[in-house]
């Protein structure tokens, strides 16, 4: 018998081949590949569809959006950026790439999203923006981490969100700015990089669209030292196919979700945290076990692929290692690194698989 795997992102493209090969068709006949109207008219529907209104621009990746949605708000050398200290090494490459210097704090013992409390002891006087990380698909508490805030602005890392809520207000909508990541394994993927800054602010995003190319403001002018990163033709395209499907998608991890709460009910197994107030996405399903590596070797025995986000906190990574040397405990998040696992979990998950992890969690 086959393994349960972990994602198979062949079946996303089997389950649109058509819309698939036709928007990619479309692209190559038209001879236009680059910034062109696949990609303005993906701006639009992005930004309605997922962000519930306000602008967007397509740039190379998330962690380039994370880079130029700083920029754009006037973070550069000598600036601090607070984000928590459980997230993915490409959250911290976006701070650094402004000139900036990231600063971590630690997280919520449930859902592992940004500690308020915790934030409010890392900011500093030479902090200028503060990046939550809306973890696994669940938004943090942008209300409670604005409070603390004040007028700092926040740019929510929206990667793992897309379709994801906070009191009713989608993921994108919440800050200042947003970053997402188009990445094949997001709940909105591509067929390779891509990634978007999203703001209600248009004169913000007209500024990442200049940044997003060399800081050009018309052929051969630049305004201002810029980068080269931009969402290209093809994927814009292909994005343009999956966007419609999103809420099905995003519907059809909620429903294995539910499936897996119900196999760890009562056991010492805890499911994902579901804080008040958000609709969570599900880009991961985490779990959270008292011995997780025999959990993983169990599941393992049992065909089921797992993985593990992430293994360590931000600050065990060598390069990074002194972070941790600015007097916040991060303490929450070294906790849940030893705890956490992944387990299968995308929309082209069949039936029959759910089923087969559901006995793997209980045997």
């Amino acid at each position: 018998m086959s393994a349960v795997p972990f994602n198979d992102l062949r079946r996303a493209v089997d389950a649109h081949r058509a819309e698939h090969d036709a928007a990619i068709a479309r692209v190559v006949a038209s001879g236009w590949y680059v910034l062109g109207e696949e990609g303005r008219a993906f701006e639009r529907e992005f930004a309605q569809a997922v962000c519930g209104g306000g602008h967007a621009a397509g740039v190379a990746s998330g962690t380039d959006a994370i880079e130029l949605a700083l920029r754009a708000l006037g973070v550069g050398p000598g600036d601090e950026v607070v984000t928590q200290a459980n997230t993915c090494v490409p959250t911290v490459a976006g701070i650094e790439r402004t000139g900036a210097t990231p600063v971590l704090c630690d997280v919520e013992p449930e859902a592992g999203t940004m500690d308020p409390a915790s934030l409010e002891r890392a900011i500093g006087p030479r902090t200028r923006a503060v990046v939550p990380v809306h973890l696994y698909g669940q938004c943090a508490d942008v209300d409670a981490i604005r409070a603390v805030a004040g007028d700092l602005p926040i740019v929510e890392d929206c990667a793992q969100a897309a379709g994801a809520a906070l009191r009713g207000r989608p993921a994108g909508s919440l800050g200042d700015a947003a970053a997402f990541s188009f990445y094949p394994t997001k709940n909105l993927g591509a067929l390779g990089d891509g990634g978007a800054v999203a703001s209600r602010d248009e004169a913000l995003i007209e500024r990442v669209r200049r940044l997003r190319m060399y800081g050009q403001t018309e052929r051969y002018l630049h305004a201002e030292r810029g980068v080269n990163s931009r969402l290209d033709e093809l994927q814009a395209a292909v994005l343009r196919v999956r966007l419609p499907h999103l809420a099905a998608a995003n519907a059809r991890r909620q429903a294995i979700a539910a499936a897996y709460d119900a196999a760890l009910a009562d056991g010492p197994v805890r499911p994902p945290a579901r804080l008040p107030e958000r609709e969570h996405v599900f880009h991961l399903y985490v779990v959270r076990a008292p011995d997780r590596d025999a959990l993983q070797r169990r599941l393992a025995d049992a065909s089921v692929q797992t993985l593990i986000h992430y293994p360590r906190p931000i600050h065990r990574h060598p390069p990074y290692a002194a972070l941790a040397d600015r007097g916040v405990s991060l303490a929450v998040s070294e906790r849940l690194a030893g705890e956490i696992l992944s387990l299968p979990l995308f929309p082209e998950l069949t039936d029959a698989e759910v089923e087969r992890v559901v006995a793997a969690l209980g045997a």
